[in-house]
């Protein structure tokens, strides 16, 4: 299918120009002359794959287009659209202000066709990318409904906003499933499961799976306990319905569902709250009801408790075990914690167990209000409980300030994990900057000091491109590791536990030129080969830069090297490598 590029320009003969251009080489062109043009025409039609944003224009310039268009965006729910802006002006306040509000490119004029070209095709195919890692991260693979991190992002939000039904679902008996058919069918009755839920919950609704055979809908307008009644019937009849069509009619697993449901925003709106409450309903349908239906939410649950005089060992085991252990980290006040930290590093030390300790700190973004701050400050910390594991420690030491032990951790890991918890953090919200400071703990006891944020290799024989680029990335978290020649960087990647996570590489180079050594990372058949590529150089002829696009880098940055320009284009690369480590350390840790 051919990509739909929108040209927005107050000059008719630049429209004419690109749409040329792009029409020539089977794209789909819209050429609009004005921002306002630019959002009518998404609002009612929708958004392309990609704008090609002119960055002066009269009544509203390029900036002020792009921030009205991510506002459309957010309001109709669509995913952004990536810009690449269009511009005259050779001023470097220009790009790095672009790259602050979130264009993915800049293109200058007049452009040359396969710059042109290459430069759309190259963001194109890192939306693309982005796209599928955001959904591979976000989505449960077997059922295609929301993974668990992602439920409780969607759901919060949609508790606070809509009205309708929290239920937490379970299966019933369905361990004997995978013991008597195997997981393969375990697997399909799961599959089968999540259709039966998306069926029968109304349009709208969110649904998502929280663990091996538990799953949370929010039914959007369900308000009524005939309701939730009617949902519970129809999903045991066709669950049953379902097992005897793939397992046989002789089937006799006592299969079922139970529900434990919450009227939302009658008994409140907050996500975790909500989900407690149902899960202690769920519990008691399990326990009291015998399985196969509904519990209800309603104040008179709460009254009238009553504990006996005497318990029994299974009694008092059963409250004080966690049901179902959720896969996140223990998060505990700080009084417990310093108890429960002193016995876990004992136990790291018998028995030789790797761990990392690290301090979040939050500070408020400019502008943002005391109230949201600290509302964000106390959403963190769940955020971090969620994002860790079950082995994981966690407790808040300041309002603003979290201290977390990860356990049983590879130190290559560690900036993966921070990465993942950082970036999608900043995906839901954006008010606060996060600092933190890591010890890694070998399994002796004693500290390692901690490697980088990010690493980037500098491939260039002049020694006194280093000390440039290190002045310009100081303070940034980001480590350089300067090779002299390509012969050089192979000998290290060759054997090293970490590959680095970008790539500067100068164009003239002794033995092996830019060009060689990056064919060479391109078909190196390794993670190396997919690692984002800038070229440097001082050459001022087009042409070169046009074959480095076309041999695949992502960028191209001319000597003399500016900082703002340095810092806006690897930041902006180093996004789309967050999303593949956060992607691939959620792998690593599952």
């Amino acid at each position: 299918m051919a990509n739909w590029v929108m040209v927005v320009d107050d000059d008719t003969a630049n429209l004419k120009i690109a749409g040329t251009i792009l029409s020539k080489n089977n794209m789909h062109v819209t050429a609009v002359k004005s921002g306002r043009a630019m959002l009518d025409y998404i609002s009612g039609k929708g958004a392309p794959d990609l704008i090609l944003l002119d960055i002066k224009m009269p009544e509203m310039d390029g900036f002020e287009t792009l921030t009205r268009l991510r506002e459309l965006e957010k309001e109709k729910g669509l995913h952004e659209t990536p810009v690449i802006f269009l511009t005259a002006d050779e001023t470097t306040g220009t790009e790095s202000r672009g790259f602050e509000v979130g264009v993915s490119d800049y293109i200058r004029k007049p452009f040359n066709p396969e710059v042109l070209l290459r430069r759309i095709d190259n963001v194109i195919s890192m939306q693309s990318e982005v796209n599928n890692l955001k959904n591979e991260a976000t989505l449960d693979k077997l059922t295609g409904f929301l993974n668990k991190s992602a439920t409780g992002t969607k759901l919060t939000k949609m508790c606070q906003e809509q009205s309708g039904c929290l239920m937490m679902i379970d299966l019933d008996s369905f361990k004997l499933v995978n013991d008597i058919y195997g997981h393969e069918m375990g697997d399909r009755v799961l599959f089968s499961f999540a259709q039966i839920i998306k069926s029968c919950v109304p349009a709208g609704s969110k649904n998502g799976r929280i663990g091996g055979d538990e799953f949370v809908s929010f039914a959007l307008g369900i308000s009524t306990s005939g309701e939730v009644e009617a949902i519970t019937k129809e999903l045991n009849e066709k669950l049953v319905a379902s097992a005897k069509k793939m397992m046989g009619n002789d089937m006799t697993i006592p299969l079922g569902a139970s529900v434990g449901a919450i009227m939302v925003p009658k008994h409140g709106n907050d996500y975790a709250s909500l989900l407690k409450l149902a899960d202690k309903l769920l519990y008691d349908v399990k326990k009291n009801k015998g399985k196969h239906g509904c519990s209800i939410y309603s104040p008179e649950l709460t009254e009238g408790d009553s504990s006996s005089s005497v318990m029994d060992i299974r009694s008092l085991t059963e409250i004080l075990s966690e049901r179902n252990v959720p896969n996140e980290a223990l998060y505990v006040d700080m009084e417990s914690f310093s108890y429960v930290y002193r016995f876990a590093f004992r136990y790291f030390i018998r028995n030789n167990i790797n761990a990392c300790r690290v301090l979040f700190t939050l500070t408020p973004k400019s502008g943002v209000m005391d109230n949201s701050y600290k509302n964000s400050c106390e959403e963190f910390g769940n955020h971090v409980k969620e994002m860790l594991r079950k082995s994981d420690l966690l407790t808040k030491c300041r309002f603003n300030q979290y201290y977390v032990l990860i356990s049983d951790i590879r130190k290559e890991y560690v900036n993966t994990i921070i990465n993942n918890i950082i970036g999608s953090w900043h995906e839901k919200d954006n008010t606060v900057n996060i600092d933190y400071e890591t010890e890694y703990v070998k399994n002796d006891g004693s500290v390692s000091p901690e490697s980088y944020l990010a690493s980037i290799a500098l491939i260039d024989d002049d020694p006194s491109t280093l000390p440039i680029v290190e002045k310009f990335l100081e303070g940034t978290g980001i480590g350089v590791m300067n090779f002299l020649s390509g012969k050089e960087f192979f000998a290290y990647t060759d054997t090293a536990e970490k590959l680095p996570d970008l790539i500067l590489l100068d164009v003239e180079l002794p033995e092996m030129d830019g060009f060689e050594i990056l064919r060479r990372i391109r078909n190196h058949g390794n993670e190396l080969s997919s690692t984002p590529v800038i070229f440097l150089t001082a050459g001022t002829d087009e042409s070169t830069e046009i074959k480095c696009l076309s041999l695949g880098a992502m960028e191209f940055i001319r000597k003399p090297i500016l900082p703002e320009i340095l810092r806006a284009r690897i930041n902006h690369l180093l996004e789309l490598v967050k999303l593949r480590n956060r992607y691939k350390g959620s792998g690593n840790r599952a």
